[in-house]
């Protein structure tokens, strides 16, 4: 590996950082729809693929930690990662130590990363004699997967109840377009119905906004008050020794160290259950609290880092919701990347680990000292000047853009189609993870009654 080659990798991870140092802390922005599109942008312009790799390491770190920082100052989940971590990080606040939990939000992220980079690679790596296995059985897995996501959800008659339907509504639009002749027959349309899911949920509200009730119910007399307390800062807290105790250390590990064997599982339930698990042995509500946001911070990347490098560097498909969700254009971006043909195939074991390190490196190092020392004062100027809109907007029209370059105008209405049966399945109680799931196996499945 040649210096240029590195020293492009340390551009795309600082790059990756600074993105979404900004993009992470505004509030509500869904981790998949602000991650997908700016690397499917990167992989359809013809980034080499390990530098492709470790921006995207970088922005995963970077946004899930910033995406923590709202809810540590004004009670905000930045992202749906950091929804578990609202609660505790107001009772923290309540008792005026939100600028402690900044800090050890930061403190716990590195934790995460420190386990889950090493364990996640030799996990991958030990996974890889039985890829092919695997691999002949994918759509088989992929609807067990929705099956097994369905059963841990919350809502699980209407997940399970959903799996057939929206797979006839998938593969019923690809035959619509056949029989139109929008594509030829045989060509598949995906990336656009991925993308279609991910802003479904932004699709029905637009559309929800069309009604003159709804849209005046949505209407507040006067604009929320945020108000944040600005702490002086401490040389010391740069060190994440003086942050956390030996508990919250080990805990953290100890969680991190688990999510890695679950990745085929969903990130916030694994978030959720693990960190819940940990901190309810602490009677003593701060102590709770502190050891709960330190371990669900962990966990946040250490989900997010397994579930994109297990499936993959050993399988090349995208056998985990994270790998389905967030980082599925490293695994399927026509026509540069297909199931035969990505990373997995094009990368050699050193050049996952050099960009792995790489970007998760310098994301790290860069995001935990800006979160200790400076989170407040980007918090404050992106809720002044950044509006949330104005990024989900832009993200839209990226959506649309595609769906008419994959099949024309038709396929425009098709996505807003998918897209608000998407976001009111979302809104019901079915996750991304199953809808994901449920999007590969549809041929499979609607084939099984052929």
């Amino acid at each position: 590996m040649d210096l240029v080659l590195i020293a492009e990798m340390i551009g795309a991870a600082i790059a990756a950082a600074m993105i979404y140092t900004i993009i992470g802390i505004i509030p509500g922005t869904d981790e998949t729809a602000v991650l997908v599109p700016v690397t499917l942008i990167l992989v359809l312009a013809g980034v080499q693929p390990i530098i492709i790799l470790c921006f995207f390491i970088s922005a995963i770190i970077a946004n899930n930690l910033m995406d923590a920082v709202p809810a540590a100052v004004a009670g905000i989940p930045g992202g749906v990662m950091t929804s578990p971590m609202v609660e505790h990080a107001q009772l923290l606040k309540k008792y005026g130590l939100a600028g402690q939990s900044l800090r050890k939000m930061a403190a716990g992220s590195l934790i995460g990363v420190l386990v889950s980079v090493p364990v996640s690679l030799l996990l991958a790596s030990s996974l890889i004699p039985f890829a092919h296995l695997i691999q002949a059985y994918a759509n088989p897995l992929f609807f067990i997967g929705a099956i097994v996501l369905a059963l841990l959800s919350k809502n699980k008659a209407l997940a399970l109840a959903s799996i057939l339907p929206f797979a006839l509504l998938i593969e019923g639009m690809r035959h619509l377009y056949w029989g139109v002749e929008a594509i030829p027959r045989g060509t598949t349309v995906f990336i656009s119905f991925f993308l279609g899911i991910t802003i479904g949920p932004v699709i029905l509200t637009l559309f929800e906004l069309l009604d003159k009730e709804k849209r005046e119910s949505m209407i507040h007399a006067e604009p929320r008050t945020i108000v944040l307390k600005k702490d002086r800062f401490e040389w010391k807290w740069l060190n994440p020794f003086k942050i956390v105790n030996k508990r919250e250390w080990v805990t953290s590990g100890v969680a991190s160290l688990i999510s890695c064997f679950t990745f085929i599982l969903s990130p916030v339930g694994v978030t959720i259950f693990l960190g819940e698990l940990f901190a309810r042995r602490r009677k003593n509500p701060v102590e709770r609290s502190s050891l709960a946001i330190v371990t669900m911070n962990a966990l946040a990347n250490a989900t997010y880092i397994s579930g994109t490098l297990i499936p993959l560097i050993a399988l090349g498909i995208p056998l985990s919701p994270v790998a389905i969700g967030p980082a599925h254009a490293l695994f399927d971006a026509p026509p540069v990347f297909t199931a035969t043909r990505n990373m997995h195939h094009l990368l050699t074991t050193g050049d996952f680990i050099w960009a792995t390190v790489i970007g998760a490196g310098i994301a790290i190092i860069m995001t935990y000292v800006i979160t200790v020392k400076y989170a407040q004062s980007i918090c404050a100027f992106v809720f002044k000047h950044i509006p949330h809109e104005a990024i989900l907007g832009l993200f839209c029209g990226f959506v649309l853009l595609l769906a008419y370059m994959d099949a024309g105008w038709i396929n425009i209405g098709g996505v807003l189609l998918i897209g608000l049966v998407a976001g009111m399945l979302h809104r019901w109680g079915v996750n991304y993870g199953i809808l994901f799931m449920t999007l590969y196996a549809a041929p499979w499945l609607v084939g099984l009654f052929g």
